[in-house]
């Protein structure tokens, strides 16, 4: 599988918002389109890139966030979203597939650095505020929620081109991953076949126990 790398964006915390008790929003969900031909990819995050609670955001599991550009009719036509590069708030923008067609364990070569899927994205209410306020929701609802990678290899990466996967586990998919862990009505089976894999990140697996 070559999944076409539509554009790369990084971004370090800032104010988005007040809330209502006048505290400000922090966040890191921003990001700048990167405009030079590589940048380096680290074991936590690309270059130039940050977040601004790391209690849930960041870290080794959640290193790069990828969203497929596939879905962006979808959320144009039925939720009149418009969709550009970091509409999600994520790192890489991916052409060519979906929740659907990746899972967990999969390795993609990114450049020198490989990455491996490590578990679907949770939508927060920071989304909500960078997208607009109904949209943490409805990818909830469709799943259509993107995925983040860990960094097993680091090294530079093109900011043009192609992520090209180099591991496909045959393993419990993306979308399956998200229902099982934030869909109620998801089958134990799915639940209990989700766990079970080895890559799942393991704030995912004390999600779905």
């Amino acid at each position: 599988m070559k999944l076409k790398l539509r554009a790369v964006s990084v971004g370090l915390p800032r104010p988005i918002a007040r809330a209502v008790d006048g505290e400000i929003v922090m966040s890191a969900i921003a990001k700048q389109l990167v405009t030079t031909d590589r940048i380096f990819v680290g074991r936590e995050s690309i270059e130039g890139d940050g977040q601004a609670d790391l209690r849930v955001h960041g870290g080794r599991d959640k290193a790069v966030y990828a969203y497929p550009a596939d879905h962006w009719p979808w959320w144009q036509e039925t939720h009149r979203l418009a969709c550009a590069p970091n509409t999600f708030g994520e790192n890489l923008t991916l052409e060519g597939t979906d929740e659907s067609a990746v899972s967990i364990g999969d390795r993609f070569r990114w450049g020198d650095a490989l990455l491996e899927i490590s578990q679907p994205r949770a939508p927060c209410f920071k989304l909500g505020i960078h997208a607009r306020e109904d949209i943490p929701a409805r990818m909830t609802v469709s799943a259509r929620c993107g995925w983040y990678f860990r960094v097993v290899e680091v090294g530079f990466a093109p900011v043009d081109g192609e992520v090209i996967r180099e591991r496909d586990t045959g393993g419990p998919n993306v979308r399956e991953t998200f229902i099982a862990a934030l869909h109620p009505n998801a089958p134990e089976t799915s639940r209990l076949r989700v766990r079970a894999v080895e890559e799942l990140s393991p704030a995912w697996k004390r999600m779905i126990r």
